[in-house]
């Protein structure tokens, strides 16, 4: 499981935080995304390390990174920039890989952080990448493009979510398990937006492909989460951890996060009048509402 956990969450600091950082048009986070490898790699070379000082120091250095990344997010919600729905996911997403940072840090120091064993927190690293930044920007992205009020329960729904498994965390077994229905909710309803923007009219094929898997992987995945959350409040039979990695996290790693950025890339790149901009609240993607 180790061996997998990692793989997973170097995939989410090398390659789904830069992307999405991208895909958010914002000019201010470009900085931060330029130097994102100098961050990046140390804590991606600290995952493979023995648990000491030197392992410590590299996760120290991605670490710094993703609090520089939360510290552009407060300053853009302090300066009320956009706290609409989309904007608060957005908000989520980038502070979010500074709660998984903080895990990484104290697991590689061996140290039991508020009495969190070192297994616990390591699979906390790859679950804020992904249900908390790669969740959280994708609900955003889709609410942007997306009118009436599936697309904003989708923004909302999806940090409330990683917010109560998070104070869930603290509480006990059955405010996880809240947390997981608000979170599991939310990425339905993003699934099922995603799919809806699939099925469009002058979608390429490619592009199509990627959106309608991300959307049908959420289906399985989140069953899986709310079947654990559900087992652990209930003491009723549900999948270990392990078989977790192997099928929820690798799942929303490869099905879900990766699938949705690079369609979200190719919908940027070939169809730049449907991609949110991110100084636009919303606006809907179909045709006939762009002309009206």
């Amino acid at each position: 499981m180790t061996v997998l956990v990692n793989v997973i969450v170097m995939l989410g600091m090398l390659l789904v935080v830069p992307a999405g950082l991208r895909l958010t048009g914002l000019r201010e986070l470009d900085g931060i995304r330029r130097l994102w490898p100098l961050f990046a790699a140390p804590g991606a070379v600290a995952l493979w390390l023995p648990r000491g000082p030197t392992a410590t120091a590299l996760a120290s250095c991605y670490a710094l990174g993703t609090v520089l990344l939360a510290l552009l997010g407060a300053r853009r919600a302090v300066r009320g920039r956009d706290l609409s729905p989309a904007g608060i996911a957005l908000l989520t997403a980038l502070v979010t890989p500074a709660v998984a940072a903080l895990a990484l840090v104290a697991e590689r120091w061996g140290h039991e952080l508020f009495g969190f064993e070192l297994g616990i927190l390591a699979l906390t690293v790859p679950h804020f990448h992904f249900a908390g930044f790669a969740a959280a920007l994708v609900a955003g992205l889709v609410c942007r493009v997306t009118e009436g009020p599936a697309g904003r329960f989708a923004a909302l729904s999806v940090p409330l979510g990683t917010l109560l498994v998070l104070v869930g965390y603290f509480i006990g077994d059955w405010a996880e398990l809240a947390g997981a229905v608000v979170l599991t909710a939310g990425m339905w309803t993003v699934g099922l937006l995603t799919w809806r923007l699939g099925h469009e009219e002058g979608r390429d094929r490619t592009t199509r492909l990627l959106l309608l898997t991300s959307a049908a992987v959420l289906v399985a995945t989140m069953l899986l989460a709310l079947s654990w959350a559900v087992g652990e409040a209930t003491g009723l039979p549900h999948p270990t951890l392990t078989w977790m990695a192997a099928t929820h996290g690798l799942g929303n790693a490869l099905g879900f996060a990766l699938c949705s950025l690079l369609a979200w890339q190719r919908i940027r790149t070939t169809h730049p009048s449907d991609a949110p901009h991110p100084s636009h609240p919303s606006h809907s993607s179909h045709p006939e509402s762009r002309t009206a």
